[in-house]
């Protein structure tokens, strides 16, 4: 017979199941005790249930929050449950999206345009806006209203189509974002009310709109699109500001009428409807380098305090969304068409006045690229008289310098007589070396006021002509397998033009006028051969209809040179006239006179001191 053995697991396991035993008689409570627990629990609910059903008996159960004050143990507004549909509209111009969260615009697409992909072109979307308002409430509560759900209501008055995103409270009580959408246009009314809120919203504190835009890139130079896409804000006054568009910055003001976020070629903006003080501004570069994967470029935000009238909130905005395109920015008010840099002083009123109605007017009768090389035509013919005289005179200069080499090997010992002696052969001659600076002189404001230009031109975005696809950026012939600094990935065809003939102008306008370089001075002749390598690398990134300019204003400029010295002046009889001029007493100018009567006491000084 077996022998019965005592399992140690089975005598460890009667002492768990003992411990686990007596743990249940003395912690779970008997069924009498349970059941009037929980009839205390549901006496409280209903009692609390009552009392918020007596407070708030007309509260809409559609699309809700909590009324402040009435139940002070929250410490937050509850958020509805209901998420209402996205509500879309549009006009000629736009297509526009609304969201239920937040009663935002979450949605925008210009219908006539595209990017640099050749895809839709939206400036809003994915939620890379948000427009939020918050408030304080009386008892100290700050809500901002991208946390709650709106209820889109939808009508058409005269005006055009009406969006009412409502944040219903009770029937009396609600906080609306209306929006209305002209029939045509890029204009939309902006529109913050309240009704019945002074017993929620603690008015005696700031209540502040805030705007977030994360800006989508739109070209394919992302450094390039970058340079052009800036903050900018209005005075009362009607002055501009900006913030910088190369680094991060922030600024405060006050007195400001609208906001423009630029996008390069197109642009956001909200017009306010009266002056705000204390608005905070905010600029942030969103890449580092140019890679393809690049999908934003800069973050704006801007933090407006928001006036209230009568206890509710009724303030009434402009909200423009659309391409950064003069010609319809004029037509609204405000002056909304200066958050486009034009250019600094009288530049800028040349490219207001001259260039952009010229462009405009032969752009609606020839191909972008023909009314660039049609512009730089009249541009040159325009200044035709100075090259003329310009160049007369250096014909004249050429003439007369184996004469000015004797007078410098002459007087090589005294520099004020052979400047003297100098002088009045270019008086007998007609000759002045300072025109030879008459043309930079006068190109320099027409070369900044087309600098700022094409850039900003909106008629070139997207424009082709020849090999190049798009004048408002630069043209490819070759992609580089690396980047060269200040130069780029790419070899673009215009710029390497335009620099050969700014080469080949330089040659033909030094020739006539440049002299051997004197001691201490710096080779000029090299200083103007590097010109053309610093434009290179300059217009390489460029837009390429600044290059298409350059390139035919050099040119017309060589064939005017050429036409001038070989059908028009002949060196021979300026010879002859010089010569003729040498006989006659010459007539000094009151610029002459002055520097004959500086030169003359220079010399007496000198020869005083001489004596000494």
């Amino acid at each position: 017979m077996e022998e019965n053995k005592i399992d140690p697991y089975q005598i460890l396991g009667f002492v768990f199941l003992s411990i686990a035993f007596v743990w249940y008689i003395y912690t779970v409570p008997d069924v009498d005790q349970y059941q009037a627990s929980k009839q205390d629990e549901r006496l409280s609910d209903e009692q609390q249930l009552d009392k918020e059903e007596s407070l708030n008996k007309n509260y809409s159960s559609e699309n809700s929050i909590e009324i402040v004050g009435l139940n002070s143990s929250k410490k937050t507004l509850s958020i509805a449950e209901n998420n209402f549909d996205d509500i879309s509209i549009e006009n000629e111009d736009l297509f526009l999206k609304f969201s239920s969260k937040g009663g935002m615009l979450s949605e925008a697409l210009l219908k006539d345009y595209n990017d640099y992909k050749g895809d839709p072109l939206y400036l809003i979307k994915d939620f890379n806006q948000n427009i939020n308002l918050s408030f304080s409430t009386l008892d100290g509560r700050i809500i901002n209203t991208k946390n709650y759900f709106f209820k889109p209501l939808v009508s058409s008055n005269s005006q055009g189509t009406v969006v009412n995103m409502l944040l219903t409270i009770s029937d009396n009580q609600s906080l609306s974002f209306e929006y209305i959408l002209p029939k045509n246009g890029f204009m939309i009314d902006f529109n913050i009310k309240s009704i019945g809120l002074d017993n929620i919203i603690d008015f005696e504190k700031s209540s502040n709109l805030t705007w977030d835009l994360k800006v989508f890139r739109q070209a394919k130079s992302v450094d390039y699109e970058n340079r052009y896409s800036q903050l900018y804000y209005q005075y009362d006054e009607g002055d501009t500001n900006y913030l910088s568009s190369y680094s991060d910055s922030d600024k405060n003001e006050d007195s400001v009428t609208w906001i423009s976020y630029g996008q390069h070629f197109f642009n956001s903006i909200l017009v306010l409807e009266s002056p705000s003080d204390n608005v905070s501004f905010e600029s942030k570069k969103l890449f580092e380098d140019q890679g393809k994967d690049v999908m934003f470029t800069k973050n704006y935000v801007t933090n407006i305090p928001l006036k209230i009238n009568n206890t509710d909130f009724n303030s009434r905005l402009n909200f423009y969304i659309g391409p950064n395109d003069y010609d319809i920015l004029k037509n609204y008010e405000n002056k909304i068409y200066e958050s486009i840099y034009f250019g600094w002083g009288i530049f800028g009123w040349i490219n207001r006045f001259i260039y952009f109605p010229l462009f405009g007017f032969l752009s609606k009768y020839f191909s972008a690229g023909l009314a660039v090389i049609l512009m730089t035509i009249i541009t040159r013919l325009a200044m035709s008289p100075v090259t003329y005289k310009t160049y007369v005179s250096q014909a004249r200069m050429k003439v007369i310098r184996p004469e000015v080499m004797e007078l410098s090997e002459k007087y090589k010992n005294d520099a004020v007589k052979k400047q003297q002696e100098t002088m009045k052969l270019y008086n007998k001659a007609g000759a002045n070396p300072l025109l030879g600076c008459v043309p930079a002189l006068f190109q320099l404001p027409v070369f900044y006021a087309l600098f700022c230009f094409f850039p900003i031109a909106f008629q070139l975005r997207g424009k082709p002509f020849l090999w190049a696809d798009d004048l408002s950026s630069y043209d490819v012939i070759a992609e580089l397998p690396f980047s060269i600094p200040w130069y780029g990935d790419h070899v673009s065809l215009l710029p390497i033009l335009a620099s050969i003939a700014i080469f080949f102008y330089t040659m033909m306008s030094s020739g006539a006028q440049m002299q051997t370089t004197q001691p201490g001075m710096p080779n000029m002749k090299f200083i103007m051969y590097l010109m053309p390598v610093m434009m290179l690398f300059f217009f390489n990134n460029y837009a390429s209809a600044f290059s298409l300019y350059y390139f035919v204003s050099n040119i017309l400029t060589i064939l005017l040179m050429l036409t001038i010295k070989y059908f028009i002046i002949d060196e021979e009889k300026i010879h002859l006239q010089i010569q003729e001029n040498k006989k006659r007493p010459t007539k000094q100018n009151r610029f002459q006179r002055k520097m004959q009567e500086m030169m003359d006491k220079a010399e007496e000084q000198r020869k005083l001191q001489n004596k000494k």
